[in-house]
């Protein structure tokens, strides 16, 4: 058997065993994969880091306190499947009004577009749920094992009760995290205090508690163990980001001109000095590369893992403070920017390109549609379906008599009260009851009897139009089309 040269520079690699062709019973070990070792980000402190964790603290607030919130007496924010209604604030949405979910996510869609053109993956590195709860679980670890170098040590120590009553506090907590997010996510389904009643009293429905388990467990594994490796491989963003990417993005970027040659000295060290022996303003600390939450070097380039979130940049400036050299070794600049030495304020010109004023510009036009749809949007609805049981009949005298089904939907939470009239032909008219009670964000399916005197008009399909409106909605009206069939 031979054994691969390579082999003893990845202890840790995958290896498969491939058999030779017949006749020879030596063996090759092939190493195909490399497994990766876990990574330890170090903790850092710095302007991005703070506004990373404000928006830690500004999504997770609006994530578990909306559902608590109560507008009109019922939870503010509220997706009512059994029933068919969706609950946002002051407004209440059918299914019919699909085409708001649909601007949504055209709007979500520019944003992303806007944000990556001007500034690269600034949603993976400071909003996105992944990074938002890696953060929440990594603080959680720190507290429990300590930074870097303490978790290190604990991880390659034996096992030890002070090594277990760690890891199983961290593991609990991270556990509490995930279920609780889990039972916020459902609540968003189910009203959350009926859900918290049914935990209470271990009644939890099948499917509420199989969504809870399952969004809980993803949080947990997500967060607690795959980490970067969900932003590396499993998210599709990663690798198509660099199509949204022009050479006036800006991104996470290293001065290599003034960074080159990298190496150790003393403090102090005058510029004549350094510059005799070859060196510029990195000292090779590595620092950059143990914050990192990918385990990338931002020394090499922009790489696909990199998700923006800035760490490198805050320990940089540290490290830049500590040797009293400029900051900005490590920043967001653009290639164009670096290449040409822009400094901020051209650069920043050049982004607001016309690709970023198009995007602006689209983005505002579909935000202010859709606002504008919602403010505007009708208290009520209306869907007339023929009944196709009964096209048409004679009645008494030889009356002609259509039959219709009226949905009506009241998207208002007050009580109120419809009159129905039909106009469109001579002498028509609504025979059945033509006023309809609703109650507060309800549906109700009435069926509409519609007649007209005999030998108006001969055989034929003629188009009508009902009339609903609703006295105490503000006197509107709707009118939806149909046809009055009169037989041969």
């Amino acid at each position: 058997m031979k054994s691969d040269p390579l082999a003893s520079d990845r202890p840790a690699a995958r290896r498969v065993i491939a058999i030779a062709a017949a006749g020879d019973d030596s063996t090759v070990v092939t190493s195909l994969y490399q497994s990766e070792g876990k990574i330890y980000p170090r903790s850092v402190s710095g302007w991005f880091s703070r506004w990373r964790w404000t928006l830690v603290w500004a999504t997770q607030l609006l994530f578990y306190g909306l559902p608590w919130m109560s507008v009109n007496g019922r939870q503010a924010v509220l997706f009512d499947l059994a029933a068919r209604r969706f609950y946002i604030f002051n407004q209440v949405l059918y299914p019919q009004d699909l085409i708001y979910l649909t601007g949504l996510l055209i709007m979500s869609a520019l944003a992303l577009f806007l944000f990556t053109a001007v500034a690269g993956r600034l949603w993976c590195g400071y909003a996105c749920p992944q990074t938002v709860y890696t953060e929440i679980f990594l603080w959680v670890e720190r507290r429990i094992e300590g930074d870097r170098m303490q978790r290190m040590r604990l991880d390659q120590g034996p096992l030890s009760a002070r090594k277990l009553l760690r890891k199983t506090a961290k593991h609990g907590i991270w556990a509490a995290i995930g279920l609780w997010t889990g039972l916020t996510f459902v609540g968003y389904f189910t009203p959350i205090r009926e859900l918290m009643g049914e935990v209470r009293t271990a009644s939890l429905g099948a499917w509420e508690l199989f969504w809870v388990l399952f969004y809980g467990f993803a949080t947990y594994g997500n967060a607690g163990w795959m980490r970067e490796q969900v932003c590396k491989y499993m998210c599709p963003y990663a690798r198509f980001q660099s199509a949204m990417f022009d050479r006036d993005t800006l991104i996470v970027s290293y001065d290599r001109l003034r960074g080159e040659g990298r190496g150790a000295r003393p403090r102090g060290q005058s510029a004549a000095a350094l510059q005799a022996r070859g060196l510029g303003d990195c000292i090779d600390c590595g620092l950059c590369v143990q914050v990192c939450p990918t385990g990338i070097d931002i020394r090499n380039g922009l790489q696909y893992e990199c998700i923006s979130c800035s760490a490198c940049i805050d320990v940089c400036n540290t490290v830049m403070d500590k040797m009293h050299y400029r900051r900005g070794l490590i920043r967001y600049s653009t290639p164009n920017g670096l290449a040409q030495g822009l400094s901020v304020a051209p650069m920043w010109r050049r982004v607001a390109r016309p690709r970023v004023l198009i995007y602006t510009a689209v983005l505002g036009l579909v935000s202010l549609a859709v606002l504008g749809s919602l403010l505007t949007r009708a208290p009520f609805k209306v869907d007339v379906v023929r009944d196709r049981g009964t096209l048409a009949r004679m009645v008494g005298q030889g009356t002609i008599e259509n039959v219709y089904r009226l949905q009506i939907m009241n998207a208002t939470e007050q009580a109120q009260t419809y009159r129905l009239r039909v106009e469109g032909l001579e002498g028509l008219q609504v025979v059945s009851a033509d006023r309809v009670e609703l109650a507060a964000a309800s549906a109700l399916w009435v069926p509409v009897r519609v007649q007209m005197p005999p030998a108006a008009i001969g055989p034929g399909s003629y188009p009508i139009a009902f009339r609903i409106d609703a006295g105490q909605a503000g006197d509107f009206e709707l009118f939806e089309k149909s046809v009055f069939v009169v037989p041969r």
